[in-house]
């Protein structure tokens, strides 16, 4: 983990991945929940993490509500009081979903800007021209001998034009979608791969996006990522869970293989032929192993592809060895996910490609 030491068993870490304007531009400073070495995988979703001697934790709020405060200032086009507005809106969208447990709390305006290091958790614009594809990052601190998250900072960056309008604006980015995202991150969540993009002058265009928590934002005027998928929930609910969680959803498990050795950071994905959502996980670790959890019970097509249309440390810290020399692969089964339990043993052989 690229962060320096603090006192009281405190690390300051930057999630400065946030989220990206046409383009993915991203550094991971903040570990992901994985270890080369972990001899169990991380489950369904991609989740921040720090290591705690041997093992890795994943990062999350031990006590609830999370209280936050807005800088009071505003931007062109949008109020202190319309950005705690659409913050608002963003969390209770979170805090909505049945299988997790999450509430919040706004604990007024302040004068701060949101950077980490002060003990509160302060949401805000900032003027950042020089993070010419960053609209807007996470920062945190973090209690190393937990894995607790202690302070959260979102900064939005004002350098790029905003709107809050009910249906979007032309030419503005919608502050809800953004505000969205990065309250996944607030709670812990990291990048999900489910989206396309096309390669266009200047960058990449979002073409579909099957999570909010997809790195790069959709373009000026649209509001689709104000709406949460089954990635997203299936993600909140692991990190989260209420008690339907476990009860209601069920996993599958397994490894990616080629040549009968594991493959790191393979992106596994399940289809649900009921519901037509897309859940994805990860191999986690050097044996290949994954599990993507919080799936509806029932039929689910399961592919595994690389991370090769994309940068990599969008996802993972660049130090660990992740293979995208392979080709995409169906698992030669449809996989029955019970209810309140799980599959496993699904293998996904993969080859060079």
């Amino acid at each position: 983990m690229r962060a320096t030491e603090a006192p009281s068993n405190r690390v300051r870490a930057t999630e400065t991945h946030g989220r990206t304007r046409k383009k993915r531009f991203a550094t991971i400073v903040l570990t992901v929940a994985l270890a080369g070495a972990a001899s169990v995988p991380a489950s369904a979703y991609l989740k921040l993490g720090t290591r705690i001697g041997t093992r890795t934790v994943t990062l999350k709020w031990s006590q609830m509500p999370i209280r936050y405060y807005v800088t009071d200032r505003g931007t062109t086009g949008v109020t202190s009081t319309q950005l705690q507005q659409a913050v608002s809106r963003s969390f209770s969208s979170w805090e909505a979903v049945p299988s997790a447990i999450t509430s919040s709390e706004f604990a007024g305006f302040t004068l701060a800007n949101p950077s980490p290091g002060d003990g509160a958790t302060v949401i805000g614009f900032q003027n950042r021209p020089e993070l010419d594809r960053t609209l807007g990052a996470t920062s945190f601190m973090v209690d190393t001998t937990t894995g607790a998250i202690l302070e959260a900072d979102i900064f939005f960056n004002s350098a790029f034009p905003w709107s809050v309008a009910a249906q979007g604006e032309a030419n503005t980015f919608d502050l809800e979608s953004i505000a969205l995202h990065e309250i996944g991150h607030l709670h812990g969540l990291a990048h999900s791969a489910l989206g396309e993009t096309e390669l266009r002058s200047g960058g990449r265009r979002v073409i579909a996006a099957e999570a909010v928590m997809f790195p790069i934002a959709y373009a000026t005027g649209n509001i689709s990522g104000r709406t949460l998928k089954a990635d997203d929930i299936a993600g909140i609910g692991d990190i989260y869970p209420a008690a339907s969680f476990t009860r209601d959803t069920g996993s599958i498990s397994g490894k990616v293989t080629k040549g009968g050795k594991g493959v790191l950071g393979a992106h596994v994905v399940a289809f649900d032929m009921r519901t037509k959502t897309l859940v994805g996980g990860f191999s986690l670790s050097d044996d290949g192993s994954f599990v993507i959890a919080g799936l509806d019970p029932g039929p689910h097509i399961v592919r595994v592809e690389p991370l090769d249309d994309g940068d990599v440390e969008s996802f993972f810290d660049l130090t660990l060895d992740i293979d995208i020399n392979f080709r995409p692969q169906f698992y030669d089964k449809i996989v029955v996910v019970p209810r309140g339990g799980g599959t496993s043993g699904v293998e996904l052989k993969v080859v060079a490609k």
